[in-house]
């Protein structure tokens, strides 16, 4: 994963979440032993990004994008309780062919930021590969892509749970819209706040700030 000392003369990083069906990406082998011609479904039901831009030593949110995908397959009964999106609500959306296009033009060649990015990662190169972008023992999307807050908030708050919600709460930011459900937009807010903190230096649980010089 990119670090921050990578991100020194960056000026603009996007801040990605992707809600899903809820099933396990299959990996290569498995794909390769599936009978030929299936049309395998897809796994991202949908996705949201936003900007974050250089603002002096910080950063600034800027815009946002946000779009639901049509799987062309079933959603986890267990998936639906978190984000609330059913398959009835996506019966009119796009494939994720149908947003490519749209999805790369807002992400640009930037630096991507995502909470447990290695999850996003898989969802990415799964998807890019089942519409034939790569194969599927290919990769689009690595750990040189994105800079993870999950792992981030394992030097301010050693120990503790990785989730979202845990550092949100660390980190005193409002996630009271997530109680319900969760949302890919919402998330990816979310991260985006969190990161900015971190950034700064802002530590609930200690007694002063940490920079991201100390060593």
């Amino acid at each position: 994963m990119l670090s921050l000392d990578d991100l020194a003369d960056v000026g603009r990083l996007v801040a990605i979440d992707a809600e899903t069906t809820g099933f396990r990406v299959p990996d290569a082998e498995a794909i390769r032993k599936m009978p030929k011609g299936l049309r395998l479904p897809g796994i991202v039901i949908e996705l949201g990004c936003v900007e974050l831009l250089r603002d002096g030593d910080g950063w600034k949110t800027g815009d946002t994008w946000q779009r639901r995908v049509q799987p062309n397959g079933p959603i986890a009964k267990a998936s639906i309780a978190v984000h609330g999106i059913t398959p009835a609500e996506l019966k009119n959306a796009p494939s994720f062919r149908d947003i490519l296009d749209d999805f790369e033009t807002f992400i640009g060649q930037d630096s991507l930021l995502a909470h447990s990015a290695v999850n996003e990662i898989g969802f990415l190169n799964f998807e890019y590969a089942r519409v034939g972008r790569c194969g599927f023992d290919e990769t689009i999307f690595s750990g040189n892509d994105f800079i993870c807050t999950q792992e981030l908030s394992r030097r301010f708050f050693p120990g503790a749970p990785g989730s979202l919600d845990v550092l949100c709460d660390r980190l005193w930011i409002d996630r009271s819209d997530r109680f319900q459900h969760h949302g890919a937009l919402l998330d990816a807010v979310l991260t985006a706040e969190a990161f900015m903190k971190m950034h700064g230096g802002f530590v609930q649980d200690e007694p002063r700030s940490i920079s991201f010089g100390d060593r």
